[in-house]
């Protein structure tokens, strides 16, 4: 079933559709991102296995380790699971996909200071929803820039073919895999407020700065989403759920990548 426009401008889908990517400011009030933080605020402090597996007992020289990646954590909390269906969200991912959307994936993002970045890469790699293309929802918990380690993209990307990635720079990148953009491509920070949203599909280049600060933390909720009408996504995601809640099984796709080697869990960004 095909979508009208509800939320999104005609300029702001052409946006989307021409450079692979688009912010909607303020798509999440003050009220929702106090409430995001007071819950993975008390998140931090525990040990889930399987989605949250900090080190809590004693000093390491990589911030990471005392504050990884939330995993999943709609599986677990039922306040991550209702914004991983946030209606505003869902509205502008109807509007992109023209039909509707599906929720793959949630996490969080601590990213303390002086937390390595991430290098370049792209998301289908590692989701393979097909037919169609994941995208993700993107928001910013914290005002984001270049020194707190803002995330990265690579306009106009959005129809270069998934490739298999070469490896990152490990002093600059806590993940393996970077994907080189192409030798037009111009890599550009986005810049975002407390709130805002950005959107980008599944073949997008990007990936993020360093938190060069000393005392910021750069928290992000973000979550992926897959067009209704496709068929299969790889099988760490499913379940995936409609607006409502309601649980949708997928056929599962073992590809996690071109070059056949399965992906586990997605990484971070």
């Amino acid at each position: 079933m095909t979508v009208t426009l509800q939320r999104l401008t005609p300029e702001q889908k052409a946006h989307f559709d021409t450079e692979g990517y688009l912010i909607i400011p303020g798509l999440f009030s003050p009220e929702h991102l106090s409430d995001i933080e007071t819950t993975f605020e008390a998140i931090s402090t525990q040990t889930i296995p399987g989605h949250f597996e900090p080190k809590l007992d004693g000093h390491s020289e990589d911030p990471l380790k005392r504050y990884p990646r939330v995993m999943h954590p709609h599986r677990f909390n039922e306040t991550a699971k209702a914004y991983m269906l946030h209606q505003p969200v869902l509205e502008v991912l109807g509007d992109l996909y023209g039909e509707e959307a599906y929720a793959a994936q949630s996490m969080f993002y601590y990213k303390p200071p002086g937390s390595k970045g991430q290098a370049l890469h792209q998301d289908n790699f590692y989701l393979k929803v097909a037919p169609g293309n994941c995208i993700a929802a993107w928001t910013a918990v914290d005002a984001t820039d270049e020194e707190n380690g803002c995330l990265l993209v690579v306009p106009k990307t959005q129809e270069h073919e998934i490739v298999c990635p070469d490896q990152a720079d490990a002093n600059e990148s806590f993940t393996t895999h970077y994907v080189k953009p192409p030798k037009d491509g111009v890599v550009i920070p986005v810049r975002m407020n407390k709130g805002d949203v950005l959107f980008f599909g599944g073949n997008l280049i990007h990936g993020s700065y360093r938190n060069k600060t000393k005392d910021q933390f750069r928290r992000a909720f973000i979550c992926h989403y897959a067009n209704a009408s496709a068929m299969s996504i790889n099988h760490h995601y499913n379940p995936l759920y409609k607006a409502d809640g309601t649980a949708i099984v997928l056929e599962a796709n073992p590809d996690g990548g071109p070059c056949g080697i399965e992906i586990g869990e997605f990484t971070y960004h």
